[in-house]
């Protein structure tokens, strides 16, 4: 059996299994595919495949996207990663920052480049903490008026997070967080533009990226992949059940333009939409033509790493052993230390329903997968099925 087959085979044991409802993934090596294969279904209740063209919510593979579009105001001169997020928007000069349980004053100004290292302090709702209580806070009422003719926008959203309390001083640890969102209220301030509009003509038109935006039409409805979560049952069974709800304000239907456009979690692509923009990193700015990043940007955006302080807090995450963070993307600096097969210099990240990306500049190799399973992120599946791509050809 040879490795295409054993991707095939892999991907179907786990739709047999019902670790996924579907499945896809594509490979591409020196600008040439060399795997596309599928298993499963989008939609199992009305009975569609998912296909090559199915559409997926990236969540937070969205990330990396944003973070071009600053590497683009950065080139123009227009944005100063040091600059204080204040300097945009002005509800961030007073900010306050939990210590010892106690909101005080914080000192150190959030700059533009805490919010691509998630070294803001600014987190994503949870129950653990203060702070994150009063994101959730946020986020409820965001959740609220979706549908609504008062729906949150993506500025609203950045503002009233202003009033949220950070978890840490910037730059002291490292927490995942709200920092792509209010990365994409910072594109507005700078362009006057909606942050859905600057992308569109900055990045997916010139690329060809056609079925990438914040919503789905009517007319490529039929092509939106369904949700699912898993249910354990009693005797510990797995089956799949849909998921319809809206996290971190998001729509699962994804049936009207938002007025959140959400740059952590809210874009949705297609495989081959995707592989565009990950080419474009590979080729160091240019892809088809169109050059979106000079070559030493995307060195830049590529080739960071988390200082000592911060690193430590990142380690807390299972599962990225061996990789660093910066720039909205994790980049592996060890791969001795990582429990997956991998190689220095790789980057990407992945989404909260499966979606995953990973370039190996040295290799010139991408691989994307497209999953639609609540929680998943990076998990089994998706090692299992780099772990064979990169024994073959790396």
């Amino acid at each position: 059996m040879d490795t295409f087959e054993r991707l095939h085979q892999t991907m179907e044991q786990a739709v047999c299994e019902c670790e996924v409802a579907g499945v896809n993934l594509l490979v591409e090596k020196d600008g040439r595919e060399l795997y596309y294969g599928q298993a499963g279904m989008a939609d199992r209740e009305a009975g569609r495949l998912m296909e090559r063209d199915t559409i997926l919510r990236l969540y937070s593979q969205t990330k990396p996207v944003t973070a071009a579009a600053i590497m683009i105001l950065m080139e123009r001169g227009m944005i100063d990663l040091c600059q204080p997020l204040s300097d945009f928007i002005p509800e961030y000069g007073k900010v306050k920052v939990f210590r010892k349980g106690e909101a005080v004053p914080c000192e150190t100004p959030v700059r533009i480049y805490d919010l691509l290292n998630m070294t803001s302090g600014m987190i994503y709702p949870e129950e653990g903490t203060a702070s994150g209580l009063l994101v959730n806070k946020v986020f409820d009422e965001a959740l609220g008026r979706l549908g609504t003719q008062q729906e949150m926008t993506t500025m609203e959203i950045a503002k009233k997070l202003a009033a949220c309390p950070l978890a840490h001083v910037p730059g002291e640890s490292w927490h995942y967080g709200t920092s792509a969102d209010i990365l994409g209220a910072v594109v507005e301030a700078v362009t006057g533009e909606r942050f859905g509009e600057f992308l569109r003509k900055e990045i997916f038109e010139p690329l060809g990226m056609k079925d990438t935006a914040f919503w789905v039409p009517a007319e490529k409805q039929n092509r939106l992949a369904a949700a699912y979560e898993t249910i354990t049952g009693e005797d510990g069974s797995r089956s799949l059940v849909r998921y319809k709800g809206d996290n971190l304000a998001v729509r699962c239907d994804m049936s009207s333009e938002p007025a959140f456009e959400a740059g952590g979690a809210g874009l949705v692509s297609t495989l081959d939409d995707y592989m565009r923009f990950a080419r474009m990193l590979l080729m160091e700015g240019e892809e088809a033509g169109a050059r979106i990043l000079q070559p030493r940007t995307v060195r830049f955006m590529t080739g960071g790493r988390l200082m000592k302080c911060q690193q430590k807090a990142f380690e807390k995450w299972t599962g990225l052993e061996g990789f660093t963070y910066a720039n909205l993307m994790r980049i592996c600096r060890n791969p001795s230390q990582s429990c997956v097969f991998a190689q220095k210099g790789e980057y990407g990240w992945d989404g909260w329903l499966g979606a995953y990306f990973a370039n190996f500049p040295k290799e010139r190799l991408t691989i994307l997968m497209g999953i639609q399973k609540v929680n998943a992120g990076t998990f089994t599946l998706t090692r299992k099925l780099r772990n064979l791509i990169l024994c073959e050809l790396t």
